[in-house]
């Protein structure tokens, strides 16, 4: 066998470009989500709302809150989900005990980035983050306009 065929495929399910902007991205981590049987067959129909979502360490456990997976179709009114419930975040305690540090440093917080098939299993790609000011988003900015300038400088 080859080193790719080795390799799980990684698909994207959703991505949260917002959180780029918002935070200043510190360290990122991979996690696994404890989901049921209804969310996972609406994440694979692609019905996931990253945006508002945070997490939390609470009781020495991650929680994944506020992050929005949409009832599944295809099931009837007593088995589905609640839309917006909290969610373990599977994490080895190492990584657990290290992010409690950083999260009790003044404006430290997490923040979900993306959630993906890797495989079969469904992970999600969580960062520690500061949140930025609106000079240094103006920055940012400012910056990237920069670059997208000399790239066509140096095309011409």
């Amino acid at each position: 066998m080859s080193k790719q065929e080795d390799q799980p495929r990684i698909k994207i399910i959703t991505d949260n470009r917002k959180a780029r902007y918002l935070y200043e991205i510190l360290e990122t981590y991979e996690a696994g989500i404890e989901l049921l049987g209804t969310e996972v067959k609406s994440i694979r129909a692609g019905k996931v709302n990253l945006a508002d979502g945070y997490a939390l360490i609470r009781n020495g456990e991650a929680c994944l809150l506020n992050v929005h997976i949409s009832p599944y179709e295809g099931s009837g009114a007593y088995f589905n989900h609640d839309p917006r419930r909290t969610r373990k975040l599977l994490l080895h305690k190492k990584e657990i005990s290290k992010l409690i540090g950083q999260v009790e440093q003044k404006g430290l917080t997490l923040v979900p980035l993306k959630m993906y098939f890797k495989g079969s299993w469904i992970k999600i790609a969580i960062a520690v983050g500061k949140g930025k000011k609106l000079h240094d988003k103006r920055e940012d900015i400012k910056r990237r306009d920069d670059q997208r300038e000399m790239a066509r400088a140096m095309k011409r």
